[in-house]
């Protein structure tokens, strides 16, 4: 178990998180004029998605804090890496297809995080 790598895939993932939540109304703006609804979807998916890698940082950095060691820890950090490499592979059929290099970033960093969390749990 390796506490520093788990720290560092919990910040890589939680920037992000952060990064998307600060991106949400440049992203909304970005789509020009569509409806109200559509601009609240947008909106919403934006900070869910924020929410979530946030909450994947968080989740691993708590358990790598308290107890890392545990059947329950390996259950946390295997479900962050679910979770991680399932938005890598739903990004790379759809961000990675935008020109806009932010969109293109996401599965590696999906993908690095979850990595990380990997080798910081079990190796």
């Amino acid at each position: 178990m390796n506490q520093v790598v788990l720290y560092v895939a919990a910040a890589l993932t939680g920037l992000w998180g952060v990064a998307h939540l600060f991106a949400t109304k440049g992203v909304a703006a970005g789509f020009g004029e569509i409806s109200t609804d559509n601009r609240r979807v947008i909106t919403m998916e934006w900070i869910v998605e924020g929410v979530t890698l946030i909450s994947l940082a968080a989740f691993v950095a708590v358990t790598a804090t308290i107890e890392p060691h545990g059947r329950l820890s390996s259950a946390v950090f295997a479900v962050a890496i679910a979770t991680l490499v399932t938005l890598a592979v739903v990004s790379i059929f759809t961000g990675f297809r935008i020109a806009f290099l932010p969109y293109r970033l996401c599965p590696f960093i999906f993908g690095l995080s979850a990595l990380l969390i990997a080798v910081g749990a079990w190796a």
